[in-house]
């Protein structure tokens, strides 16, 4: 079974509070990929914040409240939840840039596993997270990043990160 992760397509990383032009034009292709899955597993990650956000290690680094637990914000973008209506499997919830709760799922499901694609923002923080945690935790699995699915937070950051997966093994479609 071949799995589809789609990372934080939440408001607040597309057109609100960390949004950029370029995870805007994603949106397009994410929505395509996701309608063109037939028989995968979709699940999503939501970047999830509490109101205490800017009292922690990362709100301390990154003084932007974003994905506020109940806001718009925290939002899957609506042309995106459109398309997984229906499909998605499960969503995980995390504070980190990288989900555990993901990880553990699909470990307890690595022998049905044949591939695990992720799309989403960003690139180079919670996309290039999750895959090395995937890649680390299920070696024996491919895991792949749809780079015309990503964005970074800036161009070049997404570059780079595109650049540092290829070098540890994950395949750039």
């Amino acid at each position: 079974m071949k799995v589809l992760v789609i990372v934080d397509m939440q408001k607040d990383f597309i057109d609100g509070a960390l949004g950029t032009k370029e995870a805007a034009s994603i949106v397009p292709n994410v929505v395509a990929r996701i309608e063109a899955s037939v028989g995968e597993m979709l699940l999503l990650t939501l970047d999830t914040h509490g109101e205490d956000y800017l009292t922690t290690p990362e709100g301390k680094k990154l003084p932007v409240p974003h994905c506020i637990k109940g806001t718009e914000g925290w939002e899957i973008d609506e042309r995106v939840a459109a398309a997984c209506a229906e499909k998605t499997e499960k969503n995980f919830e995390k504070s980190v840039f990288g989900s555990v709760g993901l990880v553990e799922f699909l470990k307890a499901r690595e022998s049905e596993i044949s591939e695990i694609e992720l799309a989403g923002v960003c690139t180079d923080i919670c996309v290039i997270s999750n895959a090395i945690m995937l890649k680390n935790f299920l070696p024996n699995t491919e895991i792949s990043v749809n780079e015309k699915c990503c964005a970074g937070v800036t161009p070049q950051s997404h570059t780079e990160a595109i650049s540092t997966m290829k070098m540890c093994q994950i395949n750039i479609i």
